[in-house]
């Protein structure tokens, strides 16, 4: 019940978020983690009020950075079996799962473009 060969896919596809797929053997096992469980992560790392979602390149590129965390993640989810994961073997990691792992996220390679006026939220 060990996971490998975890990959960032990067291609088109309909989730709002980034999706990872490993390898259980001869099973292949999909993970996800929400665009806005991203969101409030990198928001949690930068402390910088505002919020501004993240956009499919950038969670890519965050997840390709932190794959060695995110795999780290995955599998101790994964490995709580079918009983913690009502999706079993597909992995959805929640803010909480992140939380309680106390992984960091790397932030240092995201860059944030500047939105016109008309996006920027009122505080």
């Amino acid at each position: 019940m060990s996971l490998t060969q975890f990959s960032v896919d990067d291609g088109a596809h309909s989730m709002d978020g980034l999706r990872l797929f490993a390898q259980d053997g001869t099973e292949r096992v999909e993970a996800f983690v929400g665009r806005k469980v991203m969101d409030v992560w990198a928001e949690s790392v930068e402390h910088r009020g505002g919020r501004q979602s993240l956009f499919r390149d950038q969670y890519n590129a965050l997840g390709k950075l932190n794959l060695a965390a995110i795999q780290r993640i995955v599998s101790a989810k994964y490995q709580r079996g079918a009983v913690f994961n009502r999706q079993h073997p597909f992995i959805e990691v929640l803010f909480s799962d992140i939380t309680e792992s106390g992984e960091a996220l790397d932030l240092s390679e995201l860059v944030r473009e500047v939105l016109p006026p008309a996006f920027h939220r009122l505080t």
